[in-house]
C-alpha cells in the first residue's frame, strides 16, 4: 500500500460535498420581464410556423398531392376552377406571414396578462415554494 501524496488528493476528490438545501418562495413576477420574455417566444414560434408552413407546401407541391387535388377539385366544379389560383405559394406564404404576426400579438399579450394574474394572485395564495440544491 503507498501513501503517495496522489493517493490522498484522490481519496480527497472521491468525497462528495454535502448538498445544501435552500426554499424560495416565488412572489413576484416583473412584469415587462415577463412581456419581453413572451415576445421573444412568440417570435420564435412565428419563425417556427413560417419556415414549417413553407417546407410542407413545398413537400405537398413536390410530391403531387397539390396536382392531384386540384384535378379532382376540377373535376367537380369544373375546368374553369382551378384550386392552385387559392393555394398558390404567395396566398400561403402570406397567410401563414398573417397568422404569425397575430400568434406574435397574442402571445405577447397572454404572457403580460398571467404576469398580471399571478402577481394578483400571490397577494390571496402567497405564491410558489421551490426548492434549490447546490450540487
Amino acid at each position: 500500500m503507498s501513501n503517495t501524496v496522489a493517493d490522498k488528493l484522490a481519496k480527497k476528490t472521491r468525497k462528495k460535498a454535502p448538498s445544501k438545501q435552500v426554499r424560495l418562495k416565488l412572489v413576484y413576477i416583473d412584469f415587462w420581464s415577463a412581456v419581453k420574455f413572451s415576445f421573444l417566444v412568440s417570435i420564435c414560434l412565428a419563425v417556427v410556423g413560417i419556415v414549417s408552413t413553407i417546407l410542407i407546401y413545398t413537400v405537398l407541391m413536390q410530391t403531387g398531392v397539390f396536382g392531384s387535388v386540384d384535378t379532382v377539385f376540377m373535376d367537380i366544379v369544373g375546368e374553369e376552377n382551378s384550386l392552385m389560383k387559392i393555394i398558390g405559394f404567395p396566398q400561403v406564404l402570406g397567410f401563414s406571414v398573417v397568422v404569425a404576426i397575430l400568434n406574435l400579438i397574442v402571445g405577447t399579450v397572454l404572457g403580460a396578462i398571467a404576469a398580471l394574474v399571478y402577481n394578483l394572485l400571490v397577494r390571496v395564495l402567497g405564491g410558489f415554494q421551490l426548492g434549490f440544491t447546490s450540487n
